[in-house]
């Protein structure tokens, strides 16, 4: 084995590291320990959100309409699509009023389904009902915008609800995954990492298909190699990035995950062996982070006090 393949191989088979947001880091990857080599992006946004102003939260209509703005912007950094606008049908918007309780005056958000039905709720913390009527508008707002990453739990809850009611969901079966093989690598690259690719994915919540018609998902691999400068003992290395693409079925890119390693040069350009092999298996375990972040299979749905 060329010490190329050596050293590659020696970084191969770290687990990869789990805790999916927007963006996921895997620290190491089956390069170069010390260096940042995988990068998951994943977003799944649940369907448009509707925030009209509240009637009853303020006393006049300028500030319910300027809360409705400033809420949106909050939620819309929580990577949730919503739009200040009075509801119309077909539209799941977000419910504000406030609610008296024993203990005080609570802010309770509602999200409200197209058919009219609460799915979900959410309370802030109780204030006293004095203290209450005093808060300034800016104060009221502020303590309201603090519900935004918690809604956004709430609207995941509600989503993984419906999937787990949809016999077809991914909650319910496996991924239908179609593989497109891997482009661009030297030696017997190509078919070496799609022959692995496709021996290592397949799990129980994750199948190839060859029918474009019924994957959920299509996966290709790009490699590329590059020239790079010679190291301190005065030979010349190469650089090759492989990049493995996830879209959906209507072609929307799912995320993507990038292995990055400097090799001697040649040191890849004839039978990839083991190194094929232990790519392939990091590979596949990104590409399965991707899909169920992207598909949300794995979100819980709401506790029963949600609702």
């Amino acid at each position: 084995m060329m010490p190329g393949k050596r050293a590659l191989r020696a970084f191969f088979g770290i687990a990869l590291m789990t805790g999916l947001a927007a963006c996921v880091t895997v620290p190491k990857p089956f390069f170069d320990p010390g260096r940042e080599g995988k990068r998951l992006v994943a977003n799944l946004p649940p369907p448009r959100l509707a925030v009209p102003p509240p009637d009853k939260l303020f006393a006049d209509r300028k500030s319910s309409t300027d809360f409705a703005r400033v809420m949106t912007q909050a939620l819309v950094s929580q990577s949730l699509p919503a739009v200040t606008k009075m509801t119309s049908q077909g539209d799941w918007w977000l419910k504000v009023v406030p609610e008296k309780t024993q203990a005080g005056i609570v802010s309770r958000f509602t999200i409200i389904a197209p058919d009219g039905k609460a799915r979900g709720h959410i309370d802030g913390p109780a204030i006293n009902e004095s203290q209450w009527k005093s808060l300034s508008e800016a104060a009221r707002r502020q303590f309201t915008m603090e519900a935004a990453p918690r809604i956004a739990s709430l609207l995941t809850g509600i989503k993984a609800e419906a999937m787990m009611a949809d016999p077809n969901s991914l909650k319910r079966r496996a991924a239908k995954i179609q593989f497109l093989g891997v482009q661009g690598a030297p030696g017997d690259g190509d078919i070496s990492l799609s022959r692995a690719f496709m021996t290592s994915l397949p799990d129980q919540f994750n199948q190839i298909t060859n029918k474009k018609e019924t994957a959920d998902f299509i996966v290709d691999g790009r490699v590329k190699m590059t020239d790079g400068p010679k190291g301190t003992t005065g030979k010349s290395s190469q650089h090759i990035e492989i990049i493995w693409h996830v879209r959906d079925k209507a072609g929307k890119e799912a995320g993507a995950a990038t292995q990055l390693h400097d090799v001697p040069s040649g040191s890849l350009d004839h039978a990839w062996g083991d190194v094929a092999l232990a790519a392939a298996q990091e590979a596949a375990g990104a590409v399965r982070q991707i899909i169920s972040a992207y598909s949300g299979r794995n979100n819980q749905p709401l506790p029963k006090d949600a609702h």
